[in-house]
């Protein structure tokens, strides 16, 4: 284990959490943000993350590329109700359960604060719209809650963080699907 690969990991992990524990705050769940990701620092998703640290993305992508797989994301999705793969029961029928609103209010913010902790500079408000509309996995999120995170992205894209990532907005979108 590297040195310089520990301290970076922990200095990304450290950063993500500021940056969550600040939208969640704006958001209007301080106590979410200061819980957010306490599961980083278990041995379990701690070291995996020390070893595929490049500094420039999720150690837990780099694991998946080398090993096709990540125990640290196994381990991490099945503890962190902020995540929509949480709420996905692969021997259900139909589709995934509802994400309550303040598990959906971080999921946002973890987002945000993951792509800027990544992105760094690079990071502008049309990010994490591109980002979500890319991925392969949509197909295990609730429907409500897909559509939900859409809009907000689509009006952080418009207007902005300051005013999208409120309270009242985030309970306004969120009703309108998930209610």
């Amino acid at each position: 284990m590297k040195l310089k690969n520990f301290f970076g990991h922990l200095h990304t992990v450290n950063k993500h959490r500021w940056y969550v524990l600040k939208f969640c705050i704006k958001a209007g769940i301080p106590f979410r943000g200061v819980m957010h990701d306490l599961s980083k620092y278990s041995p379990a998703e701690f070291f995996e993350g020390v070893k595929y640290f490049d500094g420039s993305r999720s150690p837990i992508k780099v694991c998946k590329e080398h090993n096709g797989y990540s125990k640290a994301w196994l381990h991490h999705k099945g503890r962190n109700k902020h995540h929509f793969e949480y709420w996905y029961d692969f021997n259900a029928p139909k589709q995934a359960a509802p994400m309550p609103f303040k598990y959906f209010c971080e999921l946002i913010c973890d987002n945000l604060a993951a792509g800027i902790a990544y992105k760094k500079e690079k990071w502008n408000a049309s990010e994490p719209l591109k980002y979500f509309l890319d991925r392969k996995d949509r197909k295990y999120i609730n429907d409500g809650i897909e559509k939900a995170i859409i809009e907000i992205y689509t009006e952080l894209a418009r207007d902005g963080l300051n005013k999208t990532i409120r309270k009242n907005k985030l309970k306004t979108i969120y009703n309108k699907y998930c209610k």
